[in-house]
């Protein structure tokens, strides 16, 4: 009866082990996360780099969101790191902020592959990672968060198409060469072009994502071509500098595409031009904050979420430019979010 007993009572406690060992488990339901960290948090964000206006929006986003989980006691701390465009000095901030044991980075990625090994180490240390827009290539992080480039690519190209009645010339205007999100948004334009022969286009180049650079590049090819009835354009700063050189030079405006630049967006409905835009939302930065502190609570996060590609057209463009004092004169125009939103987001199978 004594050996029963203990049996029994070596079952009960190895039941109990094994609840505690569930519980534990659920806790920690996402990649990295141990589920021994407790509010209030500090949250590290790794800037690649801080100078263009869209890097300066989405940090706001993510102050913003800092300073609303601070109100409910979740985070107490927001360290802000800038590498400078060096994909180098971004590795030894994050390092830096693994010595710190910050409970959170924030990652816009300068390299896909070269952060792999101190991910590595933060991920062990129970850190929860957040990577968003430029996206590394290792699986050591919680979750990454984006777009589909290669969409937003092959629907800009189809709407183009379609708007030139599927023939005619087209120049295509790409962001900087070896640029993730560009050559991803190009790759999706690549088979809906070649599935329509009578597309031809005409010449293409790589720009940086800014006006001036942009309006010089689309001027020498202009010159170039004299025929120009559309203009793929995977890029907002692109589209407006392409439509102030086809002003300066006195061309006809053609069907072009772009995204949710503020310029782009107030030329395109000044000059009545019939064009198309998506976005690449500033608040995904907001979004991998509010993602990581959920996580890190023990709530399940995907390994990816998958962020809609919002439409901008003619027929909604004057809703994004009523907001647009709202934004920086040569800023984006970005769509509104709340936690409801990112709740629905975080709840994607």
């Amino acid at each position: 009866m004594q050996n029963v007993l203990l049996r029994a009572a070596a079952f009960a406690c190895l039941g109990v082990a094994t609840l505690v060992g569930l519980v534990g488990q659920a806790h920690a339901a996402a990649n990295c996360i141990k589920g021994d960290r407790k509010p209030p948090y500090t949250i590290g964000w790794a800037n690649i780099y801080s100078v263009p206006t869209w890097m300066k929006e989405t940090q706001g986003t993510i102050e913003k969101e800092v300073d609303a989980l601070k109100a409910k006691g979740l985070v107490s701390k927001l360290v802000v790191t800038d590498a400078q465009g060096d994909a180098n000095t971004q590795i030894q901030q994050i390092q830096s902020m693994i010595d710190a044991n910050v409970d959170a980075i924030i990652l816009i990625a300068g390299s896909s592959s070269a952060p792999a090994r101190v991910l590595a180490a933060a991920c062990a240390k129970g850190i929860a990672i957040m990577n968003f827009d430029s996206l590394v290539d290792t699986d050591q992080v919680t979750a990454k968060i984006n777009t589909d480039s290669a969409q937003w690519g092959a629907q800009a190209a189809t709407w183009l198409i379609d708007a030139m009645g599927g023939k005619g010339n087209i120049i295509v205007l790409n962001g900087p060469a070896g640029v993730s999100v560009s050559d991803d948004r190009r790759k999706g334009a690549t088979p809906v072009l070649a599935a329509h022969p009578d597309i031809k286009i005409l010449t293409e180049t790589n720009t940086a994502y800014n006006v001036a650079p942009a309006q010089e590049a689309v001027t020498n090819l202009l010159f170039a071509n004299q025929q120009i009835d559309g203009i793929l354009s995977l890029g907002g700063a692109l589209s407006a500098g392409a439509i102030n050189a086809l002003d300066k030079e006195g061309r006809p405006m053609v069907p072009i595409t772009g995204e949710n630049a503020r310029q782009f967006l107030e030329m395109w409905k000044s000059k009545n031009l019939k064009a198309w835009a998506t976005m690449q939302p500033n608040w995904l930065g907001a979004f991998a904050t509010y993602a990581a502190v959920q996580a890190l609570q023990g709530k399940d996060v995907p390994a990816f979420v998958k962020i809609p590609l919002p439409v901008i057209s003619n027929a909604n463009v004057g809703e994004y430019l009523a907001k647009a004092g709202d934004f920086p004169a040569d800023g984006y125009i970005y769509s509104p979010y709340s936690d409801g939103l990112f709740d629905q987001l975080l709840a994607q199978k």
